[in-house]
């Protein structure tokens, strides 16, 4: 079981929701919410680099005892820089040019691109124990996240409840009458971008229609400029799921596209 997040504020919470959610503050990813111990907490805080792309700026991890602190290149670990691979009792924080990938004994794998791609995967143990953008990991999609009781939730009040609140920073909530535009006249493109004879091995491992809809928002968002970011973050993070489920998507980048 997998929660994500990935390109133009993409969420994929352990329950399969699929939402978009542009916070630029720090929040609860996912986290174990047992009342009395909690035995991990990941958060992250997102901004926009210099091409005006969100992209995750540094992830805090708590493990037990420990503290881990990661940003592209760096991780800190209780407070001091520490070389990769670094290997502690039940940790392992491995990194490269292009993710830093972090181990804990007591059930979570952490991937990061380093950019704005991150994917966590739980142990089993935990369903029905955590909170956070990720969601409760119940195997219910929308209930206790979109739907609470009477009261349901748009992804913008959703996202919004999950702020960690911190003295001194100031950092405006999403606006939460904001809604997304319709984007229907990019289904044909994403459709066939996303059943493309590369992802073969995908189709019958993954919800396609989910993805179908956020390569439509990624469309819609960038309104005609056509960057990689834009056309290829959802493409990406189809191809990085299917191949954790298992599937072998062959190689869909070519020279001219992404």
């Amino acid at each position: 079981y997998v929660c994500s997040t990935w390109g133009n504020n993409h969420f994929k919470t352990f329950d399969g929701d699929i939402y978009q959610f542009p916070g630029i503050c720090e929040y609860n990813f996912a986290s174990d919410c047992r009342e009395s111990y909690k035995e991990f907490s990941i958060h992250i805080q997102r901004g926009l680099n210099s091409n005006n792309h969100p992209e995750i700026q540094y992830i805090l991890i708590t493990i037990k005892d420990f503290t881990v602190y990661l940003r592209p290149k760096l991780a800190v670990v209780d407070g001091r820089i520490v070389k990769t691979p670094y290997y502690s009792s039940g940790l392992l924080i491995e990194s490269n040019d292009i993710y830093t990938k972090v181990y804990a004994k007591l059930g979570l794998i952490l991937i990061w691109n380093q950019e704005d791609a991150l994917m966590v995967e739980l142990d089993s143990k935990f369903n029905n124990h955590t909170c956070g953008l990720c969601g409760d990991y119940n195997g219910v999609p929308i209930y206790n996240e979109f739907i609470n009781g009477d009261a349901s939730y748009n992804s913008i009040t959703y996202g919004n409840l999950q702020k960690i609140s911190k003295p001194n920073t100031k950092c405006e909530d999403p606006d939460e009458t904001q809604a997304l535009p319709s984007c229907d006249e990019h289904r044909d493109e994403c459709e066939s971008l996303l059943t493309s004879s590369a992802f073969d091995d995908c189709r019958l491992r993954l919800n396609l229609e989910m993805y179908i809809q956020a390569c439509m928002q990624d469309k819609c968002a960038c309104s005609g400029n056509e960057d990689s970011f834009c056309l290829c973050s959802t493409i990406s993070e189809y191809s990085r799921q299917c191949s954790h489920a298992g599937g072998r998507p062959s190689e869909w980048r070519t020279w001219d596209f992404c």
